[in-house]
């Protein structure tokens, strides 16, 4: 799989705002079907930053994703929201999506 990790700052005055104005991104990626997860949840550490994990079933499933209409709707309004580049860490990695945690276990 495609293993991606993003992080967008947002500008501050558009914060609140941000994940209604990706609402419709994250459901069309969701439905996408090599998608096999798009979460996004938001920093504790830097204010207005939404931390984005994803990953795609395989590099064509990815490549389907950055060529769909949605992802280019996205990136045009995008820059208009964010305060800076958003920093990505992108890597292939083994299996099909999330594993259980070998280390703790709830019976």
């Amino acid at each position: 799989m495609i293993f991606i990790v993003v992080k967008f700052t947002v500008r501050p005055e558009r914060s609140e705002d941000w994940l209604g104005l990706v609402d419709d991104f994250t459901l069309a990626t969701r439905r996408e079907p090599g998608n096999l997860f798009f979460e996004w949840s938001r920093s504790v550490d830097v204010p207005h930053q939404f931390v984005l994990v994803e990953a795609f079933a395989d590099p064509d499933a990815g490549r389907a994703h950055v060529k769909s209409p949605h992802f280019a709707e996205a990136m045009a309004w995008m820059p208009d929201v964010i305060a800076r580049t958003p920093e990505i860490v992108s890597l292939d990695a083994p299996g099909a999506g999330w594993s259980p945690m070998g280390e703790l276990r709830v019976d």
